[in-house]
């Protein structure tokens, strides 16, 4: 099996390409990047009033912007992976592979409705804490850990203790951008592991970095994505122009 420190060097090597970036959307939740498909990033954690580069992304090719995925800066992370995923999930065979998750009143929190079946009494760690997450916190033994942890929540370090006893991991797929994603992926190699997020790459080499679920997203509705995203649009992109789908390894 591949070191999952490899993520990195496997998705630049998707987005070596002069595919010229058309439009970038920096929201307050979500980046939006278009260049031969659409890509989605969760913004960078920690406000600025300003970006030194604003101004000169469009025009700038894919293989320029991808590189900035391995930057410590959140922001030029955050528009790396944007725009890796622009390219890799509009080339990759693997969304018209995955189950489409239907919409429903949560529909943020399908792809815990969808598993529920399976996690149901299950020892459960959740990285990052979705909105709305506490409504399954009766129905499975969960644990979830966030980097800015409300009293409900373990901090980051927990990681270490956690995710070696848990029986299923949901992780964020924002934890590619933040390099936590080769530690957390080592810690959850004896669980059942699901990689999650609008932030997904649909990258069928993850398989063999120890991932066992992709659930991602597919585009519905461009327009409507772009309008809730500029307009500071967080969980309500899933109502409006996104759709998860699941698939297992």
């Amino acid at each position: 099996m591949a070191h999952p420190r490899e993520i990195y060097d496997l998705l630049l090597d998707y987005s070596i390409t002069n595919i010229q970036v058309r439009e970038i959307l920096i929201g307050l939740t979500w980046t939006f990047c278009q260049a031969e498909g659409v890509g989605l990033c969760m913004s960078a954690g920690k406000a600025t009033r300003t970006l030194p580069w604003s101004g000169t992304l469009v025009n700038k090719t894919i293989a320029q912007l991808a590189p900035w995925l391995r930057s410590w800066d959140s922001h030029q992370a955050t528009v790396g992976m944007a725009a890796v995923n622009s390219v890799v999930n509009s080339r990759s065979p693997l969304p018209a592979k995955a189950t489409p998750i239907p919409p429903s009143e949560t529909a943020n929190l399908a792809v815990f409705e969808y598993f529920l079946p399976q996690i149901r009494n299950k020892k459960v760690c959740v990285i990052g804490r979705y909105p709305g997450l506490s409504r399954y916190s009766q129905k499975m033994h969960m644990n979830v850990i966030e980097i800015q942890p409300s009293p409900e929540d373990f901090p980051a370090p927990a990681s270490e203790y956690l995710l070696p006893e848990a029986e299923w991991v949901f992780l964020t797929a924002t934890s590619i951008v933040n390099k936590t994603f080769p530690r957390l992926v080592e810690l959850a190699k004896d669980s059942k592991l699901v990689l999650m997020g609008p932030t997904v790459p649909w990258l069928p080499d993850l398989a063999q970095l120890g991932i066992d679920f992709l659930a991602g997203v597919t585009v519905t509705n461009l327009r409507a994505l772009k309008q809730t995203i500029a307009e500071g649009g967080g969980v309500r992109i899933f109502e409006t122009g996104i759709q998860y789908h699941v698939l297992e390894f």
